[in-house]
């Protein structure tokens, strides 16, 4: 692997799980500024745990995890909060305040002991609100969201957060095709414009190959890492599920049903 301090994340024969119990190992993958990447696989792989430990949620069993070549557990909780930014399936206990007060939240780690937005803080909510498309819903209680709003409003925090790495676990559970799409691709332009690295976990694996830079398979094997073309080109989605029920079409890069 290339020198870690040239890239925002680099993680080195990791291994990942609860105490005794290994859950994924020999994951290797670097990531530099502007890019988003997926985290692929099939249930109960390892996904977010994997993306727990990287956001330091949960420790590592072994292995290097870097961030802009400093090992992950050598960030301070302060550091990492201007560091990393994370987005959970979990719904927030705050679903009361509103849209605005919710993405304003994502200041914290800048503002001072009474918590006052100044104006800095208060235009990187603008900007999160407008990038979001959640302007018209500044005022309403995030309990009269439906889900992709609130998932929507979830990302607009973590960018009010101004991180330069934002995890994201499932953030397109629940939703339609048209949010799915519309929620990575909010996400490929906040990492292409503002040059975030963004790391989700997601079953959505077609449009993955469609919209992100850097996928990483975990397959209980070799936990392969690429761009989507020279993932496709080394057959690794093809061999993701059972071949009697789902075969990956390389020519469409897409998975079709055997009937």
């Amino acid at each position: 692997m290339s020198d870690p301090k040239k890239h925002s994340i680099a993680v080195k024969n990791l291994t990942v799980g609860y105490k005794d119990k290994i859950v994924a190992e020999n994951i290797n993958f670097s990531m530099g500024e502007g890019q988003l990447c997926a985290i692929v696989g099939v249930n109960g792989i390892g996904k977010s745990t994997l993306l727990r430990t990287l956001g330091k949620l949960q420790p590592k069993l072994s292995g290097e995890i870097t961030i802009n070549g400093k090992a992950l557990e050598l960030h301070s909780s302060f550091e990492l909060a201007k560091t990393l930014s994370f987005v959970l399936t979990e719904q927030p206990a705050s679903k009361n305040l509103t849209v605005q007060e919710l993405i304003a939240l994502g200041r914290q780690p800048y503002t001072n002991w009474i918590g006052t937005l100044t104006s800095q803080d208060k235009q990187q909510v603008e900007e999160s609100l407008s990038s979001f498309l959640l302007t018209e819903l500044r005022h309403n209680k995030c309990h009269e969201l439906s889900d992709g709003q609130l998932q929507r409003v979830l990302i607009a925090r973590a960018m009010a957060q101004d991180t330069p790495l934002i995890l994201l676990d499932e953030p397109t559970t629940h939703l339609d095709l048209y949010h799915k799409v519309q929620i990575l691709k909010l996400l490929q332009q906040l990492a292409h414009s503002k040059q975030k690295t963004i790391i989700f976990t997601t079953h959505e694996i077609d449009l993955a190959i469609q919209l992100c830079d850097k996928i990483l398979i975990l397959d209980d094997n070799e936990n392969p890492w690429g761009t989507p073309s020279e993932l496709i080109e080394q057959k690794h989605f093809e061999q993701l599920f059972p071949s009697e029920m789902v075969q990956f079409d390389a020519k469409t890069a897409s998975f079709k049903v055997n009937k």
